[in-house]
Protein backbone atom coordinates (compact mmCIF):
# COMPACT_ATOMS: atom_id res chain seq x y z
CA UNK A 1 0.00 0.00 0.00
CA UNK A 2 1.19 3.37 -1.10
CA UNK A 3 0.45 6.90 0.66
CA UNK A 4 -0.60 8.64 -2.77
CA UNK A 5 -2.61 11.74 -2.52
CA UNK A 6 -5.90 9.60 -3.51
CA UNK A 7 -5.50 7.47 -0.81
CA UNK A 8 -4.49 10.20 1.89
CA UNK A 9 -7.73 11.68 0.82
CA UNK A 10 -9.55 8.76 1.41
CA UNK A 11 -8.35 7.84 4.37
CA UNK A 12 -9.21 11.70 5.41
CA UNK A 13 -12.67 11.26 5.30
CA UNK A 14 -12.42 9.26 8.87
CA UNK A 15 -11.08 12.28 11.19
CA UNK A 16 -13.62 14.23 9.26
CA UNK A 17 -16.29 11.95 9.74
CA UNK A 18 -15.44 12.18 13.42
CA UNK A 19 -15.41 16.26 13.49
CA UNK A 20 -18.61 16.58 11.94
CA UNK A 21 -20.46 14.29 14.43
CA UNK A 22 -18.91 16.25 17.19
CA UNK A 23 -20.08 19.19 15.97
CA UNK A 24 -23.66 18.10 15.32
CA UNK A 25 -23.81 17.04 18.94
CA UNK A 26 -21.44 19.91 19.87
CA UNK A 27 -24.11 22.91 21.59
CA UNK A 28 -22.60 25.95 20.38
CA UNK A 29 -22.97 28.89 17.34
CA UNK A 30 -21.88 28.00 14.83
CA UNK A 31 -21.09 24.71 15.88
CA UNK A 32 -24.04 23.41 12.90
CA UNK A 33 -22.69 25.67 10.34
CA UNK A 34 -19.48 24.11 10.80
CA UNK A 35 -21.15 20.57 10.47
CA UNK A 36 -22.65 21.46 7.60
CA UNK A 37 -19.48 22.86 5.30
CA UNK A 38 -17.08 20.38 6.74
CA UNK A 39 -19.55 17.25 5.85
CA UNK A 40 -20.04 19.18 2.26
CA UNK A 41 -15.90 18.96 2.44
CA UNK A 42 -16.37 15.56 2.86
CA UNK A 43 -18.53 14.34 0.31
CA UNK A 44 -16.82 16.25 -2.21
CA UNK A 45 -13.73 14.58 -1.38
CA UNK A 46 -15.43 11.01 -2.00
CA UNK A 47 -15.88 12.31 -5.45
CA UNK A 48 -12.11 14.32 -5.53
CA UNK A 49 -9.76 11.07 -4.39
CA UNK A 50 -11.23 9.04 -7.26
CA UNK A 51 -10.76 11.67 -9.79
CA UNK A 52 -7.21 12.45 -8.96
CA UNK A 53 -6.82 8.51 -9.27
CA UNK A 54 -7.82 8.19 -12.16
CA UNK A 55 -6.02 11.53 -14.06
CA UNK A 56 -2.86 10.13 -11.92
CA UNK A 57 -2.90 6.67 -12.94
CA UNK A 58 -2.89 5.93 -9.32
CA UNK A 59 -5.81 3.62 -8.87
CA UNK A 60 -4.89 1.05 -6.02
CA UNK A 61 -6.78 -2.12 -4.61
CA UNK A 62 -6.16 -0.34 -1.05
CA UNK A 63 -7.81 2.61 -2.69
CA UNK A 64 -10.89 0.88 -3.63
CA UNK A 65 -11.05 -1.25 -0.92
CA UNK A 66 -10.97 1.83 1.93
CA UNK A 67 -13.39 4.26 -0.19
CA UNK A 68 -16.03 1.83 -0.42
CA UNK A 69 -15.91 1.03 3.52
CA UNK A 70 -15.05 4.79 4.65
CA UNK A 71 -17.91 5.59 2.98
CA UNK A 72 -20.23 3.14 4.21
CA UNK A 73 -18.89 4.31 7.80
CA UNK A 74 -19.37 8.00 6.87
CA UNK A 75 -22.87 7.77 6.02
CA UNK A 76 -23.78 4.98 8.61
CA UNK A 77 -22.21 7.29 11.59
CA UNK A 78 -23.62 10.42 9.87
CA UNK A 79 -27.12 8.58 10.39
CA UNK A 80 -26.57 7.75 14.03
CA UNK A 81 -25.84 11.25 14.26
CA UNK A 82 -29.01 12.35 12.99
CA UNK A 83 -31.10 10.53 15.15
CA UNK A 84 -29.20 10.90 18.02
CA UNK A 85 -29.29 14.88 17.22
CA UNK A 86 -33.32 14.75 16.81
CA UNK A 87 -32.92 15.76 13.18
CA UNK A 88 -35.97 14.06 12.37
CA UNK A 89 -38.67 15.15 15.15
CA UNK A 90 -41.06 12.90 15.47
CA UNK A 91 -40.34 10.55 12.44
CA UNK A 92 -37.34 9.39 14.29
CA UNK A 93 -38.79 5.76 14.88
CA UNK A 94 -39.92 5.54 11.59
CA UNK A 95 -36.61 6.94 10.23
CA UNK A 96 -34.60 4.57 12.46
CA UNK A 97 -36.48 1.60 11.17
CA UNK A 98 -34.96 2.89 7.99
CA UNK A 99 -31.64 3.12 9.20
CA UNK A 100 -32.09 -0.64 10.09
CA UNK A 101 -32.92 -1.74 6.83
CA UNK A 102 -29.70 0.39 5.73
CA UNK A 103 -27.74 -1.17 8.03
CA UNK A 104 -29.05 -4.89 7.42
CA UNK A 105 -28.29 -4.34 3.23
CA UNK A 106 -24.62 -3.28 3.94
CA UNK A 107 -24.20 -5.88 6.13
CA UNK A 108 -25.63 -8.54 3.48
CA UNK A 109 -23.86 -7.11 0.82
CA UNK A 110 -20.54 -6.84 2.31
CA UNK A 111 -21.15 -10.32 3.01
CA UNK A 112 -21.33 -11.84 -0.34
CA UNK A 113 -18.59 -9.42 -1.25
CA UNK A 114 -16.59 -11.36 1.05
CA UNK A 115 -17.94 -14.48 0.12
CA UNK A 116 -17.17 -13.94 -3.86
CA UNK A 117 -13.86 -12.87 -2.58
CA UNK A 118 -12.81 -16.50 -0.84
CA UNK A 119 -14.55 -17.43 -4.44
CA UNK A 120 -11.96 -15.46 -6.24
CA UNK A 121 -15.23 -13.50 -7.63
CA UNK A 122 -15.26 -9.71 -7.68
CA UNK A 123 -18.80 -8.52 -7.16
CA UNK A 124 -18.07 -4.77 -8.47
CA UNK A 125 -20.65 -1.25 -7.49
CA UNK A 126 -22.89 -0.95 -9.96
CA UNK A 127 -24.99 2.36 -10.63
CA UNK A 128 -27.88 1.67 -8.52
CA UNK A 129 -25.05 1.43 -5.46
CA UNK A 130 -23.86 4.68 -6.90
CA UNK A 131 -27.22 6.30 -6.97
CA UNK A 132 -28.20 5.30 -3.08
CA UNK A 133 -24.88 6.54 -1.93
CA UNK A 134 -25.68 9.53 -3.71
CA UNK A 135 -28.95 10.00 -2.43
CA UNK A 136 -27.89 9.23 1.02
CA UNK A 137 -25.35 11.66 1.19
CA UNK A 138 -28.03 14.02 0.23
CA UNK A 139 -30.56 13.38 2.77
CA UNK A 140 -27.95 14.20 5.42
CA UNK A 141 -26.59 17.43 3.46
CA UNK A 142 -30.43 18.59 3.37
CA UNK A 143 -31.19 17.62 6.73
CA UNK A 144 -28.06 19.48 8.21
CA UNK A 145 -28.65 22.12 6.22
CA UNK A 146 -31.92 22.80 8.03
CA UNK A 147 -30.20 22.43 11.39
CA UNK A 148 -27.82 24.70 10.27
CA UNK A 149 -30.46 27.07 9.07
CA UNK A 150 -32.58 26.95 12.02
CA UNK A 151 -29.61 27.01 15.01
CA UNK A 152 -27.10 29.40 13.18
CA UNK A 153 -29.52 31.49 10.91
CA UNK A 154 -32.87 31.81 12.95
CA UNK A 155 -33.01 34.85 13.30
CA UNK A 156 -32.93 35.78 8.87
CA UNK A 157 -36.10 33.53 9.33
CA UNK A 158 -38.94 35.81 11.09
CA UNK A 159 -42.52 34.73 10.94
CA UNK A 160 -43.81 33.19 7.75
CA UNK A 161 -39.83 32.86 6.54
CA UNK A 162 -39.62 29.82 8.79
CA UNK A 163 -41.63 27.79 5.79
CA UNK A 164 -38.05 28.03 4.31
CA UNK A 165 -36.12 25.94 7.11
CA UNK A 166 -39.16 23.36 6.94
CA UNK A 167 -39.29 22.68 3.19
CA UNK A 168 -35.57 22.18 3.32
CA UNK A 169 -36.11 19.96 6.14
CA UNK A 170 -38.87 18.09 3.92
CA UNK A 171 -36.60 17.90 1.02
CA UNK A 172 -34.26 16.13 3.64
CA UNK A 173 -36.40 13.92 5.09
CA UNK A 174 -37.29 12.83 1.68
CA UNK A 175 -34.07 12.28 0.28
CA UNK A 176 -33.61 9.87 3.52
CA UNK A 177 -36.37 7.67 2.96
CA UNK A 178 -35.58 7.14 -0.52
CA UNK A 179 -32.56 6.62 0.03
CA UNK A 180 -33.11 4.24 2.43
CA UNK A 181 -35.51 2.35 -0.21
CA UNK A 182 -32.83 2.57 -2.71
CA UNK A 183 -30.72 0.74 -0.35
CA UNK A 184 -33.06 -2.24 -0.07
CA UNK A 185 -33.73 -2.62 -3.76
CA UNK A 186 -30.40 -2.17 -4.71
CA UNK A 187 -29.09 -4.43 -1.85
CA UNK A 188 -31.78 -6.88 -3.22
CA UNK A 189 -30.36 -6.51 -6.67
CA UNK A 190 -27.17 -7.10 -5.94
CA UNK A 191 -28.69 -10.57 -4.07
CA UNK A 192 -30.48 -11.77 -6.96
CA UNK A 193 -27.49 -10.76 -10.07
CA UNK A 194 -24.66 -12.43 -7.79
CA UNK A 195 -27.02 -15.27 -6.46
CA UNK A 196 -24.35 -18.34 -7.81
CA UNK A 197 -22.12 -17.07 -5.50
CA UNK A 198 -23.79 -18.39 -2.30
CA UNK A 199 -23.75 -22.23 -4.74
CA UNK A 200 -21.49 -24.89 -2.97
Amino acid sequence: MRWTLPNVITVSRVPMMFAVVGLMIADFNPAATLAFWLFIVAALSDWLDGLIARKSGQVSQFGRFMDAVIDKVMVLGLMVALLQGGYFGELTLIALMAWLCILTREFAISGLRMIAAVKGLVVEADKSGKVKTFTQLNAIGWLMGARMLSDDFGDLFPGDDMMIIRVVHIVGLCFYFLSALLTVTSGWNYLRRHAHVFAD
